[in-house]
């Protein structure tokens, strides 16, 4: 993954949206030998498979990419497969057996299901990768999700705007430094943890070389610092192990790079048990994504300090343009076709921007464009 040109592309995303973009040939079973779009038969069935109903974003994510598809009158299976791969592996092929027309596929691991991708393939049933890379195979036709060497980028800045190092419209802050710092990773069997890292990484090193910015525990590497299934009781228990083994005395945690809301809220947990969070030891920066309510609530609280707001609804709605182009035999727009290889192709992909969400800037991007109400934030 060549993360430079990642970094242009985001950077140029917003004009590359603006215009018509070039989309990959993909033969469906609505589509004639001409090539020619077509009206998308009544009663299409769309197979849908999300990861788990513990995190609330994948649940807005299913109920979204389920509501615009039946409003474009096709029929829904929405499957959730609690985060256990044989579950989601027995969805898609039940969905496949049922005369799905199209998948789309928000994986928990985008190596685990080649063998249900090839039995789509050979039924010509297309197959486009929802938020999460499906990797290792060359029946995933297209790609929906945020920029998230971006999101990455935005989760290491949000953690050097709370420690002061920089300011929110980029330029320098006054502090100085050293900081104690922790980093924590995604589940590496998902595709984007890795982009998240790197781009997180790519940001702080600098820091972290000069020696602004101390892992105390010295513990960077993603295999070390990454968190199966994303899960907040495992974030809670590694925080709870670096501070007893790395902080004592007066040696205080001062940030912990979090990649996810969820583990911000587990680590947040081990931090409070751990005397964190008064008016003497207040909590270090901890950032986050994904701008779930619990988590919105502890930024307005003074507890997190930052999340990674990714509009769901925008990348639903991105997603079922996508799925109805390709069902009605035309070629879905897409913006980037050459930076996201799953390992066997690089598959075309619709990128979208993540926003960082402050305490300061909560209102304007989270209640004034809808995503939640006031009254779902007290």
């Amino acid at each position: 993954m060549k993360f430079a040109k990642l970094a242009t592309a985001a950077v140029s995303l917003a004009l590359a949206m603006g215009v018509t973009a070039c989309g990959s040939s993909v033969k469906t079973a609505e589509q004639g030998e001409s090539g020619t779009a077509s009206a998308a038969p009544a009663e299409t069935l769309v197979g849908v498979t999300m990861p788990t109903k513990s995190s609330e974003r994948w649940i807005h994510d299913g109920d979204n990419v389920k509501s615009a598809l039946e409003k474009l009158g096709y029929k829904v299976d929405l499957q959730y497969a609690e985060n256990d791969i044989p579950t989601q592996v027995n969805q898609i092929e039940n969905q496949i057996t049922s005369g799905a027309k199209l998948l789309i596929i928000a994986s928990i691991d985008g190596t685990a299901i080649t063998t249900q991708l090839q039995e789509a393939a050979d039924k010509k049933i297309p197959v486009i990768a929802y938020d999460r890379l499906i990797r290792n195979s060359p029946n995933v036709d297209y790609y929906a999700t945020f920029d998230n060497y971006k999101v990455g980028v935005q989760q290491a800045t949000s953690l050097l705007v709370g420690l002061k190092l920089k300011k929110e419209d980029g330029s320098e802050g006054d502090a100085k430094g050293p900081f104690n710092i922790e980093i924590f990773a995604g589940s590496p069997d998902d595709n984007n943890a890795t982009f998240f890292y790197n781009g997180a990484m790519d940001t702080l090193k600098p820091y972290i070389d000069s020696g602004t910015l101390v892992v105390k525990s010295k513990e960077t590497d993603f295999k070390t610092v990454a968190i199966l299934r994303w899960d907040p009781a495992t974030a809670q228990r590694r925080m709870e192990d670096l501070i007893t083994k790395a902080y004592s005395g007066d040696t205080k945690v001062q940030g912990v790079l979090s990649p996810y809301d969820g583990l911000s809220i587990g680590i947040l947990s081990a931090l409070k048990s751990s005397g964190y969070g008064t008016s003497g030891q207040p909590y270090p920066i901890v950032t986050g994504q994904d701008a779930e309510v619990a988590s919105v609530k502890s930024i307005i609280a003074d507890e997190q300090y930052a999340t990674i707001y990714k509009d769901t609804r925008k990348l639903a709605a991105v997603t079922v343009e996508m799925a109805d182009a390709v069902l009605k035999g035309g070629k879905p727009e897409v913006n980037n076709t050459k930076d996201y290889d799953n390992g066997n192709k690089v598959v075309p992909s619709n990128l979208l921007e993540p926003v960082i969400v402050y305490k300061d800037n909560y209102k304007q991007a989270l209640v004034d464009t809808g995503y939640y109400t006031e009254d779902q934030l007290k």
